[in-house]
């Protein structure tokens, strides 16, 4: 079993703050082309998803296309409709000039944006498996793969994204940042950082952390960094400061929740927590970890303890009355996954590093956690598409109770009072998200 430390990646004035660095570079830097086909493919292929699914989105999603058309209509009102995201809001205000259209740009990119996670989910455990140059590059390709795919498996990541929930956009945000860094391209790092930060309060401890780093050892941030702290901090309390009772209002619409633990606050939101991945994959994990320890392996250690941390704040958050859901948890479970798809990653390479017998073990040992993983995931599989077919229903009844409102002859369009409960606001703004 190797022993040695894992190479920093070099010096970051240096190596240049956009150049790729660090181990297991991926062969080349990513050509703008390869970048632009890979959004046209996603943007393919989540459109077909959303024609397929004939899904609509959840009541969270219905509020963020109803602040859009407000914007437009020049009635912004973040009293109402769900707790204040800026992050969504970047994308429904723009698309609410679009009509009716903008119903179908918002799921079609959430949908995209979050099935790239699967992609730099596996390229972050690409480039945790591919750790010497010496070292053949197909098991980092398969620890690739099965990350991605693990990262599909999520308890309910499924129903999230074809309800346009932007929880798992945040996961592609966070693995996105992970991934620049680890390529050495830290100012799109931080950026993702940032738009991650748009979208959940828990990413504002990392992006403080990542502030201080950058700060320090990448100089010539110093401008960026300024302007999107400054972005981050007026997008989450400026705009609720001009449309809403307070600039807190995110906070305060976020309390007294109906799905809030009431009790075991700690252990109810680690078991959330774990109840996102399967055990045999955490295990997988926790593996990937230990031998992290054994290499003195800094990136998968400093990885695990990000996770860690989240589940911390995210335990604050739950004492102090906030919900404390399970996606909110989504983007460690993410990383998490990658770890597992290192983990699978070092059986198949250690082994080889070892002896013939000791390679073929480690070949028969991740196939034996891939089995043991098919049971579980067909079971999550069989549970979404029950799900779909329910949701069809919904979308059913929402076709009707718009065709109904039409022919009565009721104005559809945004919400003009101010003091209207949150529930009262959106139905009123976009029939049928009563449902």
């Amino acid at each position: 079993m190797a022993t040695t430390e894992q190479r920093p990646s070099p010096a970051p004035e240096a190596a240049g703050a956009g150049s790729p660095a660090g181990p297991g570079r991926l062969a080349g830097a990513s050509p703008l082309v390869v970048v632009v086909a890979s959004a046209v493919v996603l943007l393919v292929v989540s459109t077909l998803i959303v024609l397929w699914a004939k899904t609509r989105p959840g009541f969270d999603p219905f509020g963020w296309l109803v602040w859009g058309r407000q914007t437009v209509a020049g009635n912004l009102n973040t009293n109402a409709a769900p707790s204040w995201k800026p992050l969504p809001y970047l994308f429904t205000a723009p698309f609410g000039l679009f009509g009716h259209y903008q119903l179908w740009l918002w799921m079609i990119t959430s949908l995209a944006v979050s099935l790239a996670g699967a992609v730099f989910a596996g390229r972050i455990a690409y480039r945790l498996t591919a750790r010497d140059s010496s070292d053949e590059r197909w098991p980092a390709y398969v620890a690739a793969v099965f990350a991605g795919l693990a990262l599909l498996g999520l308890s309910s990541y499924w129903h999230y994204m074809l309800s346009s929930q932007s929880d798992p956009m945040i996961v592609t945000l966070c693995l996105a940042a992970i991934d620049c860094h680890l390529s050495g391209r830290y100012r799109w790092a931080y950026t993702a950082g940032a738009l991650a930060a748009l979208g959940r309060p828990e990413v504002w401890l990392f992006l403080g952390l990542y502030t201080i780093w950058a700060w320090l050892r990448v100089p010539s941030m110093r401008w960026l960094i300024v302007v999107e702290v400054v972005l981050v901090i007026l997008l989450w309390f400026g705009i609720p400061a001009l449309t809403s009772r307070t600039p807190f209002v995110a906070a305060s619409n976020a309390l007294g929740s109906g799905r809030r633990l009431r009790s075991d606050r700690v252990f109810g939101t680690i078991g959330r927590f774990l109840d996102l991945n399967t055990t045999v994959l955490e295990l997988v994990a926790l593996g990937a970890v230990a031998l992290a320890l054994v290499r003195r392996d800094r990136v998968t250690l400093a990885l695990a303890a990000g996770i860690c941390a989240w589940v911390i704040v995210e335990i604050a958050f739950s004492l102090h009355g906030w919900p404390g859901l399970g996606r909110y948890m989504f983007e460690p479970a993410g990383v998490l996954v990658a770890l597992a798809g290192a983990g699978i990653g070092a059986l198949l390479v250690e082994g080889r590093r070892i002896s013939r017998v000791a390679a073929w073990t480690g070949i028969a040992l991740a196939a034996v956690i891939v089995l043991a993983l098919v049971p579980p995931a067909v079971s999550r599989a069989r549970s979404e598409h029950r799900d779909i077919r329910g949701q069809r229903v919904r979308t059913a009844q929402i076709g009707k109770l718009t065709g109904v409102i039409a022919r009565l002859g009721v104005r559809l369009g945004s919400s003009r009072a101010g003091s209207r409960s949150r529930a009262s606001s959106t139905r009123r703004s976009w029939p049928g998200t009563s449902t």
